[in-house]
Parts: C-alpha cells; structure tokens; sequence
C-alpha cells in the first residue's frame, strides 16, 4: 500500500500558487491622488457649467423683460400710420374738436410706445443704413442729395432699445 501512496501523490499536480503583487503604499497613494485630481476637475468644470447656466438664464430674463412689448409695438405701428393717413386724408371741412381728437389718439399711441422704450428711425437726410433702412428706389445724385443719402421716407421705422421693430422705407440717392 505504501506503494500505492506514493504513486498517488505523484499522481497529483502540484499547485502552483503565483504570489498577486498588491500595489504598495505608494501606488495605492498615487491612485487615490489621481482619482480625486479627477474629481476635482470635474467639479469645477461642473461648477463652471452652473455659472454659465445662471449668467445665460438672467440674461434671457432681461432680455425677456426689455423686449416684452416688442410684439405689441408691432401691431401699434400700423395703427399710427393709419392716424397718420386718416390725418391727411381729412376733407377741409371736417371739425376742428374730430381732427383734434385723432391727433390725440394718434400722440397718445405714440407716447406709450415711446414710454416702451421705442423709437422712431430719424432717416431724412441721413446717410443711408442698411440696418435700420430698406432703400424702395433710387434716384440719380443731385447737388442738394448727395450719393447715399435718404431724400424721402416713405414709410417711418421704428427700433425697440437697439432692436429694428420695422425698417424706415426710404428713397434713396443712387451711388455712383
């Protein structure tokens, strides 16, 4: 039997145990390190994202705030134009109380918008922009209208703070 036993041991495989190296003090120190340098870079791009966010959404709320009548102020510019038409198409014998009272619907509509924070284009004789003017025609340069100059409006626009509610229709000196 002894025999036996001996063959049996032979018969097992021997285990090999591979010794698992376990990063030292130092590695593990520079592992921890890294991952809260990478934490942190996180964060404060996090943190940055959050400011900017703030910074964009106050700014859209003045924005919001400032420009708030913009869409009303674009159905009240008509309604001056069409005092303004009213106003001169008038026989010579209407009452002077009814053309008064039109005159003063029309100055009250415009103090409101003003009262916005709208104005109008000043165009005439102005040299030609075109942000805030659209030319309808040209005509050729004289001595009195220079190249690029407004010679008539023909319709008045209008800005809201620095934004164009509606483009002053203008006629305008041909540039040679």
């Amino acid at each position: 039997m002894s025999g036996d036993d001996e063959s049996s041991a032979e018969a097992e495989p021997e285990t090999v145990t591979e010794a698992v190296e376990e990063p030292s003090i130092e590695e593990q120190l520079a592992s921890a390190l890294a991952s809260a340098e990478a934490a942190q870079k996180e964060i404060t791009y996090r943190d940055a994202e959050i400011v900017n966010i703030r910074k964009r959404h106050s700014k859209d709320r003045s924005d919001i705030i400032r420009y708030g009548s913009q869409g009303l102020a674009r159905k009240l510019i008509p309604l001056i134009n069409d005092f303004d038409r009213a106003l001169e198409a008038m026989p010579a014998e209407t009452d002077d109380v009814i053309i008064e009272g039109v005159r003063m619907i029309r100055s009250n509509l415009e103090a409101a918008l003003v009262g916005e924070g709208a104005r109008q284009i000043d165009a005439t004789g102005q040299p030609f922009d075109p942000n805030t003017m659209e030319a309808i025609t040209t005509i050729p340069p004289t001595e009195e209208h220079p190249a690029g100059m407004v010679v008539e409006v023909l319709e008045s626009g209008w800005m809201l703070h620095d934004r164009v509610l509606r483009p002053a229709r203008v006629v305008v000196t041909a540039v040679e």
